[in-house]
């Protein structure tokens, strides 16, 4: 009988394997627990992010009526121009309510957040 040599040939890619790693590790389940420090600032930045989403939304769109009421006044002026002036100031309106309506929101995330961040700044600094 004749005997075969069989041979494995790898050809190893460290591009590939990176690759690879990095797709694997989207789906694996954390390696680590979170630290002390990475949790105060998840939550510093989680105290502003609602906020920030909300007056933007709130800010472009009144932005966007107030450029409505101004067409009408504007384009249409002769039978549309008092309800285009109504609608630019419901528009100033929600523009100059953005800053506040983040103000008061960021206050209050911070107040229901501030016991934990209390608590873990303590411990950090111990």
């Amino acid at each position: 009988m004749e005997e075969k040599n069989e041979t494995f040939t790898y050809t190893y890619s460290a591009k590939e394997q990176e690759e690879i790693r990095k797709i694997r590790d989207k789906y694996a389940p954390p390696a680590r627990e979170e630290t002390s420090m990475e949790k105060l600032r998840r939550l510093d930045r989680s105290a502003t992010r609602g906020a920030t989403v909300v007056s933007l939304i709130l800010g472009i769109l009144s932005a966007l009526i107030m450029g409505v009421g101004m067409s009408c006044t504007m384009v249409w002026g002769d039978r549309l121009f008092l309800p285009g002036i109504i609608v630019g100031l419901l528009g100033i309106a929600g523009v100059v309510a953005a800053y506040p309506v983040y103000a008061h929101m960021v206050k209050r995330k911070r107040a229901k957040l501030a016991p934990e961040i209390l608590r873990l700044s303590d411990e950090l600094m111990k």
